[in-house]
């Protein structure tokens, strides 16, 4: 069965990098532009991931992250952190609310696939 990856980044390059990458390597994915819409999208979708960007416009990625890991349908869901701003601590709060695995932008090709592959076990 395809593993399903909800990609929330509100980056229309990155989205879409993203997306394409997953696509390419055999994912069923959905995006999501709008961080107010990943629960409910990640509720409808059933994941078996979610690549996280942590700094979004409208809502931090953080406090969404914190919200899958309390609600019931979504706590086991893996979560991928990926952000611009890697600053001292970073990797180790965002681990802290419950972030399975963690990237800093720029991602590369490689190193995001292994952690995908890492966290959905495929």
């Amino acid at each position: 069965m395809t593993k399903r990856i909800l990609v929330v980044e509100d980056n229309d390059l990155n989205r879409k990098l993203f997306c394409d990458v997953l696509l390419a390597g055999g994912f069923d994915v959905e995006p999501v532009a709008d961080g107010n819409m990943a629960l409910e999208r990640a509720r409808g979708f059933a994941p078996n991931l979610v690549v996280m960007d942590i700094q979004l416009q409208d809502v931090s990625g953080l406090d969404l992250i914190a919200s899958m890991k309390g609600d019931a349908q979504l706590c086991e869901v893996p979560v991928l952190a990926v952000t611009a701003y890697a600053g001292k601590g970073d990797e180790e709060r965002i681990r802290e609310l419950g972030a399975e695995g963690y990237l800093s932008k720029p991602v590369s090709i490689g190193p995001f696939m292994a952690a995908v592959r890492g966290l959905v076990g495929s």
